[in-house]
């Protein structure tokens, strides 16, 4: 879920006017699992929504981070990046074992 939810942070910070839908489409998740991310990260009080009631559009809402948000926003990126990081080492690694693998395996063939 902490991806979702990153994802999703992201989204609002970069589209707070968007709707449900929209940010849907832009993190791509059903609108049912974004209106139920959405609601979990209003309970932890992360993101509000401000109802324009004077919009002709009465469903129109802008999706806030709050600054606890903005806050955790920083420690799933800082988290989710550590996370990539380790990653990357693990395939890098994995990568040169298999280049020595095959240089080796291309010097046999050419001695025998």
């Amino acid at each position: 879920m902490k991806g979702d939810d990153l994802n999703l942070l992201r989204s609002l910070e970069k589209n707070p006017g968007y709707t449900q839908r929209q940010h849907a489409k832009e993190t791509g998740m059903s609108l049912g699992k974004l209106n139920y991310c959405l609601k979990k990260l209003m309970e932890k009080g992360w993101v509000k929504a401000n109802n324009f009631r004077r919009s002709k559009n009465k469903m129109a809402y802008a999706y806030l981070l709050t600054p606890k948000g903005v806050d955790e926003k920083s420690k799933l990126t800082i988290t989710f990046l550590r996370c990539k990081m380790q990653e990357y080492e693990q395939l890098r690694s994995e990568i040169e074992l298999l280049k020595q693998e095959v240089s080796s395996g291309v010097q046999r063939k050419d001695t025998g």
